[in-house]
């Protein structure tokens, strides 16, 4: 795709949606793409983290994401970390979280690489996120489907915990139900953490944003101050 001495730099594309090339940089786009399910019985529940934090970046940008593009919602082009960003949101329902993806891509001749996925994980406990650069679905059947759209596991996740410490009946019943007042600040607190990691990611890179937010745990600060 390069030509030895073009590095990618992220950007604002032309308005005509090319790619364009300006002396060695090549401009492109970041997709930032929050999973959940549509509608207001699911608002307040944890499968819609990721929603949540697309909706807390939008607050925080002064954008709003309500351009119906395909199967998605979309914010115009916002700045995050220095560079050029779009705030997604699908509307399918989660388990066919990927259909949103080729035409995103078709319209910002954007790639895997320039995609960051937030959303809730409950194998990963309350009060922590993770960032992971590729792997597996874990089970999560949003990224499954993107997994599967793409034909590809690497691209940027976030994962936010919501696996609570207690015992659960039904992982399905638990995910689509409403957050638990018992749980909602310890969420809320990890909901900002994962917005800050997005952030991080993009100005900073890979690196930096995993040994920052990885071993982070909420929960001791919350112990501390109670």
């Amino acid at each position: 795709m390069f030509d030895g001495c073009a590095l990618p730099v992220r950007g604002l594309r032309p308005p005509d949606g090319a790619q364009a090339i300006h002396g060695s940089a090549i401009f492109l786009m970041w997709l930032i793409i929050g999973l959940g399910n549509p509608g207001e019985e699911y608002a307040g529940t944890y499968h819609n983290a990721g929603f949540r934090v697309l909706e807390r970046i939008a607050e925080g940008e002064n954008v709003q994401i309500k351009e119906r593009y395909g199967p998605a919602l979309i914010s115009a082009v916002t700045t995050l970390g220095g560079q050029s960003a779009v705030l997604v949101l699908p509307q399918t329902y989660m388990n066919n979280s990927g259909a949103v993806m080729s035409s995103l891509f078709d319209r910002f001749e954007a790639t895997a690489q320039d995609v960051i996925v937030a959303y809730d994980d409950v194998a990963l406990p309350l009060g922590k996120i993770r960032i992971r650069q590729k792997g597996s679905a874990g089970g999560h059947n949003g990224i499954k489907s993107i997994i599967s759209t793409l034909g590809s596991d690497e691209f940027l996740r976030i994962r936010i915990g919501i696996q609570p410490d207690r015992t659960i009946d039904g992982v399905r019943d638990f995910v689509l139900s409403p957050v638990a007042k018992i749980d909602r600040e310890l969420l809320d607190q990890a909901e900002d953490l994962a917005v800050k990691a997005v952030v991080t990611l993009i100005a900073e890179g890979v690196e930096k944003a995993m040994s920052h937010y990885n071993g982070l745990d909420l929960r001791e600060k919350s112990e501390k101050e109670s």
